[in-house]
């Protein structure tokens, strides 16, 4: 092994230590995250490279946003870099001391000796498509949490001011909020005849509904003002709240569909989004989703690979007469495995109308002598999709029944 250089990162900077092959540490010092800093780590890097013929091997504990920028400084040098994970790091750092100081630069220290006995593998680099797609789902789930924040706070201010308007109206379609924002209290709807409020209807849906449509819609709102027994007064601050609320699910409902627009913008022409919208119950939402979390899937080596990534590898424990029931591990990414949890679901609920072998294999777990409990069938349905896509995305082969089946 040549030279090791491991980083303790913190906060716009990272303590830094460098260690021959015979474990002796030659440097430690420390870096700034800056333009000068990592120019400075630069002409050392290459000052051991001249010492031993060799690059360095560069190793540090991922920390969110704080190593990004080390990582990135590393890519665009390309110089190779082992990233390891929190928990991977306590591990293999562990030196079984009762008493251990804990600072930066004992961290990097003990980091370094442990890739002695420890073999890591290269971090794999994401093209930059991949990089993007990822930060385009983060910006859709952190939409999506704001959004559920908002419907939740237009359901309670709702209580308050019109409580059976939600009977009326799906909570989730664009017509129930533009409606809010024109009655948010049932007194603004008591004074108006069927035909205003009808017209009112037809105007704030977008499917073009038709008159009959609208005059039933209409009738029942107005059933519904009349019987709203409301717990504020229509002049009540809150109900203004309520329709800004209303406005600002209407532009995050707007925002998440632009950004899954852009993100299938920009796979369209890759094979592994092709072959994901080839498997029934997959739409282009999903499939763009799951391209985001899950990255290259062609540099995992085998399928459970994948699925200890997705966090579905079975965790099992047994001690003496002690054996707890096998569970999924959850250590891996859990995005992901809420977005393939769901399609799964999705699958299942298309199943009268497409062929899917992952339905197929549902039904089968449920159906045995010893029915699987509906969560654990679709997990293994996941299981089952990871090895399937794995194979197929490898090889750039669309989903086919006919071909699944005939090789099942």
């Amino acid at each position: 092994m040549s030279y090791v250089m491991a980083f303790d990162v913190s906060m716009g900077k990272s303590a830094v230590v460098i260690y021959d092959d015979n474990q002796q540490c030659h440097y430690e010092g420390e870096v700034e995250h800056t333009t000068v800093g990592f120019r400075s780590l630069k002409e050392q890097i290459n000052l051991v490279r001249k010492l031993d013929g060799q690059l360095p091997e560069i190793v540090f504990e991922a920390t969110g946003v704080y190593s990004q920028g080390l990582e990135r400084f590393l890519q665009n040098e390309q110089y190779p870099y082992s990233r390891i994970n929190p928990l991977q790091a306590k591990l293999q750092m562990a030196t079984g001391s009762m008493r251990r100081h804990k600072t930066d630069i004992s961290d990097a220290h003990e980091l370094a000796k442990s890739h002695f006995k420890t073999e890591r593998n290269k971090t794999y680099v994401h093209e930059e498509y991949f990089e993007q797609m990822r930060a385009l789902g983060r910006y859709y789930d952190d939409l999506e949490h704001e959004s559920r924040q908002y419907a939740n706070r237009l359901h309670a201010f709702l209580q308050l001011s019109f409580p059976l308007l939600e009977d009326v109206f799906s909570r989730s379609s664009l017509h129930f909020l533009q409606i809010v924002q024109h009655y948010p209290h049932p007194d603004l709807i008591k004074g108006l005849s069927l035909e205003e409020i009808q017209s009112r209807v037809k105007e704030t849906s977008l499917k073009n509904i038709s008159l009959q449509q609208a005059e039933k819609k209409a009738a029942l709102l107005l059933a519904a003002a009349e019987n709203s027994y409301p717990a504020i007064q229509a002049t009540d601050v809150r109900c203004q709240h309520l329709k800004e609320c209303a406005q600002r699910v209407k532009e995050l409902k707007r925002q998440k569909k632009e950004i899954i627009k852009q993100m299938v913008q920009l796979s369209k022409e890759r094979s592994d989004f092709q072959v994901l919208i080839s498997f029934p119950g997959i739409g282009e939402a999903t499939a763009v989703r799951i391209i985001g979390e899950l990255g290259d899937i062609r540099r995992f080596q085998n399928n459970k690979q994948v699925n200890a990534y997705a966090g579905i590898d079975i965790q099992r424990y047994q001690s003496g007469k002690l054996h707890y029931q096998d569970r999924i591990n959850k250590r891996g990414n859990r995005r992901l495995r809420k977005i393939l949890y769901f399609m799964v679901i999705s699958m299942i609920s298309l199943r009268k109308r497409t062929q899917n072998t992952i339905v197929d294999y549902y039904d089968q777990l449920k159906k045995q002598p010893q029915s699987k409990p509906h969560k654990v069938a679709v997990i293994a349905c996941v299981n089952k999709f990871l090895k399937v896509a794995f194979h197929l995305i490898q090889h750039s082969i669309p989903y086919n029944y006919a071909f699944a089946m005939a090789s099942a």
